[in-house]
């Protein structure tokens, strides 16, 4: 690590996505950067979000931060996705890095022109998909690596399945998933997905935004289907209003020697079952609980940032970079053009407008 203090800064907007899931205070404790700046166009959120990341300045405009403050690393921070492209690129065109709240953007062709900014720029663009940044994930990923389970062969990804079951909940929570998946299993080759609302097959008509402005969504009901370059047959599944929505976010990872289990996203929740036929109806063999960390989600803000700035300082991709967050809408929005197609979506898809517009 270089010995260089990297100034930093956070653009919330209080009222439209607020400061997303703490993105803004990622940076407490680490010596190697200086939080100088934020933006939010609300006053009173401006003045919060000073206190609570002891910011030197605060202003209006985020602009203005941009072009007055020489900042080396900026969290774009609010939950509600329609700022996001503008955000991100004007970070990149005044050479800041960025750290983004997830999802990325609302459309694969949007994304697609933050990746190519970045790569042109050579700036690092790092998105909060904080799961895979969690010491417990990155274990379950080299246990998977060293065979533990076996052979990888099925991954089953299950929304939070409450109120916003359907597509709002595959947009909102299932990005973490699905960039999990990939964590685990790699790229995408092509995806089949049936989408309904009430029973019946999903046209364009009944697209809708959600109740968090995440792009279009559509559906209360959704089982997608992908097929992995590795070989690993992967599963997603959404509906609305299923008893007990709380505990069914996470995912079951299928091997030919057992299974591991986990649930919320984080590695306080995992267990593994290992033996190579799941056989409920014997008693012998159990779930076994993995204690590997406790670090909670949110604790893969600062994860994120740490890595960031590895990833800076050695020319690499973040572990969750602006890349793989256009892979991750790509599972969301291939569910979507499989649907009204009728067909299996290739990777990468051909159309990068949202297929609901």
């Amino acid at each position: 690590m270089s010995n260089k203090i990297y100034r930093a800064g956070a653009i919330g907007a209080t009222g439209k996505g607020n400061y997303g899931h703490g993105l803004h205070t990622a940076y407490k404790g680490l010596k190697n950067v200086e939080f100088i700046a934020v933006a939010d166009h609300d006053e009173i959120g401006r003045e919060k979000a000073k206190q609570e990341t002891q910011a030197k300045v605060a202003y209006s405009d985020y602009r203005e931060m941009l072009d007055k403050e020489k900042l080396d690393i900026v969290s774009v921070c609010p939950r509600w996705v329609d700022q996001h492209l503008d955000m991100v690129l004007a970070c990149l065109e005044h050479g800041c890095h960025v750290y983004c709240e997830k999802p990325m953007t609302k459309s694969l062709e949007d994304g697609d022109k933050i990746v190519q900014y970045a790569d042109k720029t050579g700036l690092k663009v790092a998105v909060a998909h904080q799961g895979v940044y969690l010491p417990g994930i990155q274990a379950v990923k080299r246990m998977l690596d060293e065979g533990r389970i076996g052979t990888v062969q099925a991954i089953y990804g299950h929304g939070k399945q409450d109120s916003r079951g359907g597509g709002e909940d595959m947009i909102v929570l299932g990005t973490h998933l699905f960039n999990m998946m990939r964590f685990f299993a790699g790229d995408v080759d092509w995806m089949f997905a049936h989408v309904t609302v009430q029973g019946r097959d999903i046209t364009k008509a009944d697209a809708r935004e959600g109740t968090e402005p995440v792009g279009l969504v559509a559906g209360d009901c959704i089982n997608s289907y992908f097929s992995f370059k590795s070989g690993v047959a992967g599963f997603f599944d959404s509906r609305k209003d299923q008893v007990g929505s709380d505990k069914r976010y996470g995912m079951d990872i299928v091997g030919s020697k057992g299974m591991i289990s986990i649930r919320g996203g984080a590695a306080n929740n995992m267990a593994i079952y290992p033996y190579p036929v799941y056989a409920p109806y014997d008693m012998s063999q159990k779930w076994e609980p993995l204690k590997i960390d406790d670090t909670p989600l949110f604790g893969g803000n600062q994860l994120a940032i740490i890595d960031l700035i590895d990833a800076i300082e050695n020319d690499r991709k973040p572990i969750s970079s602006a890349y793989d967050a256009v892979c991750a809408l790509e599972m969301i929005l291939g569910a979507y053009e499989s649907q009204l197609t009728g067909q299996r979506v290739q990777f990468p898809m051909k159309n990068r407008k949202h297929p609901l517009e």
